[in-house]
């Protein structure tokens, strides 16, 4: 090859290579993303490695817009995440898209990895609990605390929190009435009134409020709490009946409270109101906030909606319910959904069926910080009873309701000055 033509082949190589090599996008829409749940862990991996990462709000389902390293590339592949190469000048425009007026889309800033805590019991195995269980599918490192760390004020120490699906109000889950004689039901009791004791309680109920209420205090001053399942109604319970027995003999040794219901103050709660306690021990039930006894759907019927929000003025919601469908397949718990007529007016709704009258996903503010409620159990396990196999989520790398647990892991990340609402 003349000298000449060699020249102008390494000269054109030399101005190319580093136009291309700038940005690596992870695409997050339905066609193509080969593993939407891996991908929040690259994007959590790379935050924690202390690269800039952009969300892109309703581009391509919520993508994530990363600068290219070759870590970040090797990590892609070796979890299978799909990514797409950008040019500074293809990735401008990408930008220069989302920021037009026109267009219901943002950009939000991640700042860094949050620190991340797991209320759950010691022992428990992942499948458990849907959250876990996507953590560590997605390789999202957390820490599992429970009673002691958080009477402790360990909480201090994390910005995100997730509540297993645990009994605040002391009636252990309402699993008496087919579990009580179960040897785990008895052990569990056991277990629960021991540590009671030893952290200076008299009954678990009085010990489960003391978390309950350091649980509020980590959200008022800032903190981030997502819970599912039973953890959503039982929480707000608890602190609504802060000083009243509203447990049963069987429970913890005595009798309630007489007329313990006129005594429920409904301003402690986080999210609900108006609500009426289930009293028979026997029902598996808390209250009627729940919608799972009153639900009137064929499974092959149930979905959710989610709400479509404004990116540029409420990115907050806009962040949480970022999705590749809108509608998304809805699936049982102890707590599956809220009644709607229950929910107070402050609390936001993102997804719900309005032909069952319920939300299944809703958040709302206290104090400085945020809470997200998410009713059932597995977004992958329609039905999930005790016993049952865990859920394999290679067999669910899309999911869009386990999405939706990952897209609250991601928020408090996200740059404080952007969010508008």
């Amino acid at each position: 090859m003349p000298f000449r033509k060699l020249f102008h082949t390494l000269l054109l190589l030399l101005i190319s290579m580093p136009s291309w090599a700038s940005f690596i996008l992870l695409p997050m829409d339905e066609s193509s993303q080969q593993n939407h749940l891996k991908a929040y862990g690259i994007t959590y991996w790379s935050l924690d490695k202390h690269y800039k990462v952009s969300w892109l709000l309703n581009y391509r389902g919520g993508s994530f817009l990363l600068p290219d390293a070759p870590e970040i590339r090797k990590e892609c592949q070796i979890r299978g995440v799909s990514f797409e190469l950008l040019s500074d000048g293809q990735a401008n425009q990408i930008l220069d898209e989302i920021s037009s007026p026109s267009q219901n889309m943002e950009t939000v800033v991640l700042e860094k990895a949050p620190k991340i805590a797991v209320y759950t019991p010691k022992g428990k195995q992942p499948w458990d609990d849907a959250v876990t269980l996507v953590l560590t599918y997605a390789e999202i490192p957390f820490t599992a605390i429970y009673d002691e760390e958080v009477l402790s004020d360990g909480l201090l120490l994390y910005d995100w929190l997730h509540l297993h699906h645990e009994d605040f109000t002391g009636q252990y889950g309402k699993f008496f009435g087919a579990y009580r004689n179960a040897p785990w039901y008895i052990e569990q009791k056991k277990e629960a009134e021991e540590l009671a004791k030893k952290l200076g309680y008299s009954k678990v109920s009085e010990e489960k409020l003391a978390v309950a209420k350091k649980i509020r205090d980590f959200v008022i001053g800032g903190g981030f709490m997502f819970a599912m399942c039973s953890a959503t109604d039982s929480f707000d319970i608890a602190l609504a009946a802060e000083g009243v027995d509203i447990c049963e003999p069987m429970f913890d040794g005595d009798e309630s409270e007489g007329n313990y219901q006129s005594k429920i103050d409904y301003n402690n709660s986080f999210a609900f109101k108006d609500y009426i306690l289930e009293r028979n021990p026997i029902v598996y039930e808390f209250s009627d906030i729940d919608m799972t006894q009153k639900r009137n759907i064929m499974p092959e019927k149930d979905y959710f909606t989610l709400m479509d929000y404004s990116a540029k003025w409420d990115p907050i919601p806009s962040m949480l319910c970022q999705n590749h469908t809108q509608l998304i397949k809805g699936f049982m718990g102890q707590t599956t959904s809220f009644d709607s007529d229950r929910i107070k007016s402050s609390v936001l709704v993102m997804g719900e069926n309005k032909v069952n009258n319920e939300a299944r996903y809703i958040h709302g503010t206290k104090g400085k910080g945020m809470f997200t409620y998410f009713g059932g159990h597995d977004p992958e396990d329609y039905q999930h009873r005790v016993g049952d196999a865990p859920t394999v989520l290679d067999l669910h790398p899309n999911s869009p309701g386990y999405r939706l647990i990952l897209n609250n892991v991601l928020f408090p990340a996200a740059r404080k000055k952007k969010l508008k609402t």
